[in-house]
């Protein structure tokens, strides 16, 4: 059989390109390496809850249950993701692991674990979160030190008794911080002055005045998503400012180099710890796409809002693919019906 369309990727933007396919005529199936819908979400850290309101964590069809103002888990996301598939009976091959993908002439060739599948058009929708970015360093770790990055992360008990340095001031790297000060001396290194917003104001969600401000649909391109991009993402909620504030989490500047068990801050002080969070984002990894134009000098998706050079091939999910949102629940599916406007 020869698809119209392989969506690669179950998570929320495959998920979202899916129900609007499932509406059309189009042949279509998603591959996801994962056993069920959600995995992702359910194998991130315990008590990681979402910044953004209920109101603002639904795809497109189906909303999120609960107060539209109370803040979900991440066990609820998943437990959401999966009632979604199901809901719109999505067609979902599991345990999928896609090797490679190629184009002849009009068809893309997928080469997966079990199989080889030919589509007229690709989604890929494995969002931004691939390969986990250490720094160079890292290795000169004692093996004595428990090192985790942020995707390995699950509680407490995973490490060591005594002091723990969590390197990475973005929001997964706040919420651990905040978590572990509660049980061990905890430092949070940064490389930049942290920028606190609040959850709520006046007793509704910072993002209803986004939204109506029309900042969640300022485009990439846009004065208003320029100047949002340049600043760099904020902390949402003020856990870690009133941490900081009573010193149970205790701040140092970026992190530069590791001598044995000396850990050293780009002002030269230097501490000893016994663990070490890396909340240092990801690296992209497109090697299994065998398409060179894919890619500008920088190793970035060449494309125009999900749209790239080679025709027939897609992305959604890619952080600021639109919006500020593209990579989010909240966003995802405006892209995702773009795109699917754009293919049918």
């Amino acid at each position: 059989m020869i698809y119209d369309v392989v969506v690669i990727g179950g998570g929320q933007a495959g998920l979202s390109i899916g129900y609007y396919l499932k509406q059309s005529s189009l042949s279509f199936i998603i591959l996801d390496i994962n056993a069920t819908v959600g995995d992702v979400w359910r194998k991130r850290y315990d008590s990681l809850v979402l910044f953004t309101p209920r109101a603002y964590s639904s795809l497109p069809g189906l909303v999120l249950s609960g107060d539209p103002s109370g803040f979900p888990t991440k066990d609820e996301i998943a437990d959401y993701l999966e009632i979604y598939a199901r809901t719109f009976d999505l067609p979902i091959q599991h345990d999928c692991h896609v090797q490679k993908v190629q184009k002849e002439n009009e068809l893309f060739s997928i080469t997966t674990n079990d199989s080889i599948i030919e589509t007229r058009n690709i989604v890929v929708a494995t969002g931004p979160f691939h390969t986990p970015k250490l720094p160079s360093f890292a290795k000169e770790l004692p093996t004595h030190v428990v090192q985790l990055h942020s995707s390995q992360y699950k509680n407490r008990t995973q490490l060591n008794e005594g002091a723990v340095l969590v390197v990475g001031g973005g929001n997964s790297g706040a919420q651990i911080a905040v978590e572990l000060s509660e049980h061990h001396e905890t430092y949070l290194s940064v490389g930049q002055r942290l920028r606190f917003l609040p959850l709520t104001l006046v007793g509704r969600s910072i993002f209803w005045y986004f939204d109506k401000l029309g900042i969640l649909k300022a485009g990439r391109h846009s004065l208003v998503g320029k100047k949002i991009q340049n600043q760099g993402d904020p902390i949402f909620g003020y856990e870690l400012k009133e941490k900081l504030k009573n010193n149970s989490v205790l701040l140092r500047g970026r992190t530069k180099s590791i001598d044995h068990d000396e850990i050293r801050f780009e002002d030269q002080s230097v501490i000893k710890v016994e663990n070490v969070i890396w909340a240092t984002g990801f690296n992209p990894n497109y090697s299994w796409i065998d398409m060179p134009s894919l890619l500008d000098h920088r190793g970035i998706v060449k494309h125009n809002r999900g749209i790239t050079e080679i025709e027939g091939l897609y992305f959604l999910g890619l952080p600021w693919q639109h919006t500020r949102g593209s990579a989010l629940l909240l966003g995802v599916g405006d892209d995702a019906e773009f795109l699917y406007q754009h293919i049918s």
